[in-house]
């Protein structure tokens, strides 16, 4: 049974002049113990997803529809105040770019408490010890000294541990981390998307993972949707997706992974680049830069349906 839900979402920022729609009528699961990868380039939408599951989209214009449901009940629905008791116990959100999510003057083991005191109402003594555990399952070096320090004292593959522990602590039922490996080198990313994976399934928790980086989600994640222009063009499980990719734009982005052996001057590029949200064509959002453009896709937009890999795609070829 999915744990979260999510139906038909949409954003809709309102202006005097205009109405812009960056997301519109996403929807995905995860069952408890999944890890689900939202993947797609810069711009597709990702982020605002994630933000708009956890009540934190910008609040001036902006209104979200559809439904969040999570363990039945539709978070959009919440009060503030009732969504305080989801948020960060519940469900925890690590935000982009570990560099800039620590506040430079408190201390890191102060900022790894602080939600769990928030929650639990337990003493400073025991958060230190929790966050003490916790430090030292996410394998950081001497945990009591890095407690004291300050996030300028560390490197960004520690920043991001300690990101992960701030969202770890509470032991959430869903963790959504959106682009958590971003700043960091290759090295670092694997130890940490290992790190990712152990924590999950030995605590049961579910995984949201917001990606641009088709490698990663091939590590970690059981399934997979890809989003273009605010919607998914392509929802299933991982390996039938990445073995028989069906949407264009999903064979596309597959096409740009380079491997051994390929020979030099054959890595594919997806020509152009993704549209501005008050600027998205009608009909099908890919169909500017898709070579099996019709003229059926510059006028109708395409609706989710099953196709033969049992994934679902948003292509008329398909339908």
């Amino acid at each position: 049974m999915a744990i979260l839900k999510v139906l038909d979402l949409s954003v809709e920022f309102r202006s005097k002049e205009k109405v812009v729609s960056p997301i519109n009528g996403v929807s995905f699961e995860i069952e408890a113990g999944e890890v689900l990868g939202v993947v797609g380039e810069t711009g597709s939408g990702k982020s605002l997803t994630a933000q708009s599951i956890m009540g934190l989209t910008p609040l001036i214009g902006g209104n979200v529809f559809g439904s969040v449901l999570f363990e039945g009940k539709d978070l959009l629905t919440l009060s503030d105040s009732e969504m305080q008791t989801v948020r960060g116990i519940e469900i925890s959100y690590i935000p982009q770019n570990p560099m800039t999510s620590l506040d430079p003057v408190f201390r890191v083991g102060d900022q790894i408490i602080e939600g769990i005191r928030k929650h639990k109402k337990i003493s400073v003594k025991e958060a230190k010890k929790l966050a003490l555990d916790i430090m030292e399952q996410l394998r950081i070096p001497s945990p009591a000294q890095v407690y004291m320090q300050y996030p300028h004292q560390l490197s960004g593959g520690l920043k991001q541990r300690i990101v992960i522990a701030i969202g770890l602590i509470t032991n959430p039922k869903i963790l959504i981390a959106d682009e958590p490996t971003t700043a960091l080198d290759v090295t670092v990313q694997a130890q940490i998307m290992r790190l990712f994976k152990e924590q999950t399934i030995e605590r049961g928790i579910s995984l949201l993972l917001i990606t641009h980086d088709l490698g990663v989600v091939a590590q970690v994640c059981d399934k997979v949707a890809v989003m273009y222009a605010g919607n998914v063009v392509e929802y299933g499980e991982i390996k039938i997706i990445f073995e028989s990719p069906k949407h264009p734009y999903t064979q596309a982005l597959i096409g740009c992974i380079p491997y051994m052996g390929m020979k030099k001057g054959s890595l594919s590029a997806i020509a152009g680049s993704v549209p501005n949200a008050n600027k998205y064509p009608e009909g099908c959002r890919f169909h500017t830069r898709c070579p099996h453009v019709t003229e059926q896709c510059k006028a109708v937009a395409p609706a989710m349906s099953k196709v033969s890999n049992g994934s679902l795609a948003a292509c008329h070829l398909y339908e």
